[in-house]
This record gives structure tokens, C-alpha cells and sequence, in this order.
């Protein structure tokens, strides 16, 4: 069916040429709404596995998590073992940072071996950190959450660190496995181990 009419014409569509044009119309709706389905189904997706529970290493997924999120991508955040501690909601609040064995402290590993000296650099980085205005990683968690990041706290990890359900922050997914976790990466089109 044309959908050319002649200039200057005042003809009307027969009952069968309406039927059929509201027809396609209907199929071209159909179309639509798949294809939009299909873009929100494709839509970009980040996992990120957090292994690590130091001040340092709270940051990178934290950060990445977030702007991945803000940029639109749907972002699962996995913390096992001591990366828990970062949803730990007490523990979080006292991260600490390891002078020992990180070759970017201004500090040599035989002072950095000595009694106090993590409080030391711990104390010196949280320094940096606020005079920078750098977001705490609390600011961060509540960031990641409310931009959407799922925050996953690994089963296995809060058994075995004998803790409970309470101890995370409002808005962490708790009861997670490892099969859960490998399950969303499979479908991640970005992965990382942090």
C-alpha cells in the first residue's frame, strides 16, 4: 500500500486500507517497544570483586563503582574475605593502611616494621584525605547505593568471620555466594578483581 496520495487529491482511505494501516501501525508499535527491551537489556554492566579491607583499598572499588554507575552501567560490587570489612559498618569506620611491603610509602620497610607505625600511616593518610576533601569511604557507600550499585557481601566470608546480617549497611546484599558472583560476571561486560 502507497501511502503517496495525488496532488491534489481529496480521496479518503477505504475501511480495508485503515484497517491495514492501523495493522502496520500496530506492528511498527511492537517493534518498538522489542528494541527498546533489547537496549535495556543490553545495557552496559560492571562487576567489580573487592578482596581487600585496607584504607587504601576501600577506594578503588568504591570509585569506580559509582562513576561506572553514574555513567549508566548496572554495577555489582562482590566483597569477600577481608574486603568485607569494607561494608562492615564499625569495622569500616577504622580501616587501616599497611606501611609494610608497599613500595610507594615514604617510609622504609625496616621503620615501617616497627610497633605503631600503620597507626602512624594510617593516621598520616586520613590526613590527606580530608584535606583533600576526598569522601570518606561511608560518603562512598552511600554514594554507590543510592546511584544504584549493588553491594554484595559474600555468605561464605560472614560466616566464617563469624558475623551477622546487622553488621552491614542498610542497602548491602547479604547472602551472596561465589556462584552468584561468577554468574554476574559471566554477564558483566566489564570484570574486575580488585
Amino acid at each position: 500500500m502507497s501511502t503517496d496520495t495525488p496532488a491534489g487529491s481529496d480521496a479518503e482511505l477505504s475501511s480495508e486500507e485503515t484497517a491495514e494501516l492501523l495493522a502496520r501501525i500496530e506492528e511498527l508499535e511492537d517493534e518498538v517497544a522489542d528494541l527498546r527491551m533489547a537496549v535495556n537489556e543490553d545495557s552496559n554492566k560492571m562487576v567489580i570483586i573487592a578482596t581487600k579491607g585496607t584504607l587504601d583499598m576501600a577506594y578503588p572499588p568504591l570509585i569506580l563503582a559509582s562513576t561506572a554507575a553514574a555513567f549508566g552501567y548496572d554495577v555489582t560490587v562482590f566483597h569477600t574475605f577481608w574486603g568485607l570489612e569494607i561494608l562492615h559498618e564499625e569495622n569500616s569506620k577504622d580501616l587501616k593502611l599497611s606501611s609494610v611491603g608497599n613500595p610507594n610509602m615514604p617510609v622504609p620497610n625496616a621503620i615501617a616494621a616497627l610497633p605503631g607505625m600503620d597507626r602512624m600511616t594510617t593516621r598520616m593518610m586520613r590526613g590527606k584525605i580530608d584535606d583533600n576533601n576526598v569522601a570518606s569511604v561511608q560518603e562512598l557507600i552511600e554514594t554507590s547505593l543510592d546511584h544504584g550499585v549493588d553491594l554484595q557481601a559474600c555468605q561464605m566470608t560472614i560466616d566464617l568471620l563469624d558475623y551477622d546480617e546487622d553488621d552491614f549497611y542498610d542497602g548491602v546484599t547479604t547472602g551472596v555466594g561465589a556462584a552468584s558472583a561468577f554468574q554476574e560476571m559471566q554477564e558483566a561486560d566489564i570484570q574486575l578483581l580488585v
